[in-house]
């Protein structure tokens, strides 16, 4: 037999289908996986009998005759970001240690009515503040790759750095992600794995434990593009109890993909050529172009001329929700409360935060607070809101001249971990490329484009038009197609 934890979504789904293998063998497979692959610490928790259940659940449909759903027998990682029912649910913080929440986020309810099973809660960066998933109360996740000639750790990305290592590790054929501000694109590139961001509001966040909630989006995290789009069609969909969830039909991603891009203009924009980008992105880039142009595209030069302004306003916009979000774990309700003998309410709340949130979370949550206090309110939070707006204006025009825009998803392939943690601005320079598509809402796509000289993943970002999906994932569909990219990281775990 195949060995199953080398198929995706569509050759699991498929092949349960029509009956190559059970349900119950691909959950076996993988369970096994993941028990084997401790080092990366890319689980908090593993839920072997979730994947089970799940699995027997198809293979009883089958047996029946019944429709087995579009994930039907396939295991899926889940970042611990999402509530799951009785499941311990922690965003990767002491302050939720041991919080097992009585109810199911609306994404992985779907995903589970759609037939997918779990393996476990995925680890990330604490409440999905990091770059490089370096910030986990559970300890730092390891990219499954290794730079040529050196044993050292490697970044996994962040926030979505357990999702990204597993998938690229073969120990799950898929992973759901969050992405704030790149939190699932940058980890796609850094081990070289797909990632889509939907529109804003495609995905439900309701159960999904809140970081800024004006950006925070759902997405998929998986080895290709086909697994990507079969994957998004199971999680999206309307949700009454998300106020900001788009009232849309869900269209049928996988069934639309279609390589051939005749007809469309790709938008390269100037604004992106960045100092400090590594030689090997930029050669990457243009590589893609090419490969665009192969498809059928035309290649048109645009500006976005505000891109300089959107890191820096990222950077208030988000902690200054967090800050607002965060407020709600004070010890009172549920998760860790620390009562200093003798303490009153005060005393309570603050020893509380002290001990369960890390130094980055405080760190966010100081410039949060700082930047929406009475004093400075008007000087940076709405002066930010202002730059949002304006960067979202810049895409509003360049869609008179072009369909599509392609960049780089990071300035520089994966670093070791313990490199940057003295040196946060670096970190936060992770999310150039990025951030702008998260401020103005916008679907945007990882697609792994090769190695470089130091045989590490590179990615390449495609951003669409909001709603537009399919236009993503038929441009990352052309990329994948002419890149080949069949590389996996050699097992050292």
């Amino acid at each position: 037999m195949t060995d199953l934890t080398s198929l995706g979504v569509k050759a699991i789904r498929d092949g349960v289908a029509s009956g190559d293998f059970t349900a119950r063998e691909v959950a076996e497979s993988f369970n096994a996986a993941v028990a084997s692959a401790a080092e990366l610490n890319a689980f908090i928790v593993t839920t072997p009998d979730h994947a089970l259940a799940a699995a027997d659940a198809v293979d009883a449909k089958r047996a029946k005759g019944e429709a087995l759903g579009a994930m039907g027998g396939v295991p899926i990682g889940m970042k611990d970001l999402f509530a799951t029912h009785g499941v311990q649910t922690t965003a990767a913080s002491h302050i939720l240690e041991g919080f097992q929440p009585q109810y199911e986020s609306t994404v992985s309810r779907n995903l589970w009515s759609a037939g997918a099973g779990m393996l476990g809660k995925l680890n990330l960066d604490q409440f999905a503040m990091g770059s490089s998933n370096e910030t986990s109360y559970f300890g730092n996740v390891a990219s499954p790759w290794r730079r040529e000639g050196t044993n050292a750790a490697m970044s996994p990305g962040g926030s979505s750095g357990g999702s990204s290592s597993a998938v690229a590790a073969r120990i799950a054929p898929a992973a759901t992600g969050t992405d704030t501000g790149g939190s699932i694109r940058q980890p796609a590139a850094f081990t070289g794995i797909c990632g889509i961001k939907p529109t804003y509001g495609r995905c439900s966040r309701w159960g999904v434990v809140a970081f800024a909630s004006s950006l925070d989006q759902a997405g998929p995290m998986a080895r290709s593009v086909e697994d990507c789009a079969i994957m998004l069609g199971a999680m999206a969909g309307f949700d009454a109890k998300d106020a900001t969830s788009l009232k849309m039909d869900v269209p049928d991603w996988e069934g639309a993909l279609n390589a051939d891009l005749k007809g469309k203009r790709v938008g390269i924009p100037k604004e992106y050529r960045m100092d400090g980008t590594d030689e090997a992105i930029i050669a990457s880039w243009e590589q893609g172009k090419q490969w665009l142009k192969d498809a059928g595209a035309e290649i048109v030069d645009i500006s976005l001329p505000h891109t300089k302004y959107a890191l820096p306003a990222y950077y208030i916009i988000a902690p200054a929700e967090a800050s607002s979000n965060l407020a709600r774990y004070d010890g009172v309700r549920y998760g860790l409360r620390d009562l200093p003998e003798g303490a009153g309410l005060q005393d309570m709340y603050a020893a509380t935060r002290a001990e369960g949130f890390g130094d980055e979370v405080k760190r966010r949550i100081l410039i949060g607070t700082y930047v929406l206090s009475a004093g400075f309110y008007d000087a940076y939070y709405n002066q930010a809101q202002k730059i949002r707006t304006l960067v979202s204006q810049d895409f509003e025009k360049a869609w008179a001249d072009c369909d599509l825009i392609l960049a780089p998803t990071t300035p520089t392939a994966s670093f070791p971990l313990g490199s940057l943690n003295d040196d946060p601005l670096t970190m936060y320079l992770n999310d150039v490329f990025a951030v702008p598509a998260s401020l103005a809402g916008l679907p945007a796509m990882s697609v792994p484009a090769g190695l470089n000289p130091d045989g590490l993943p590179l990615g390449l970002q495609l951003v669409g038009k909001a709603f537009d999906e399919q236009s993503v994932l038929d441009a990352g569909l052309a990329i994948q197609q002419r890149a080949g990219f069949d590389h996996a990281p050699e097992r050292w775990w």
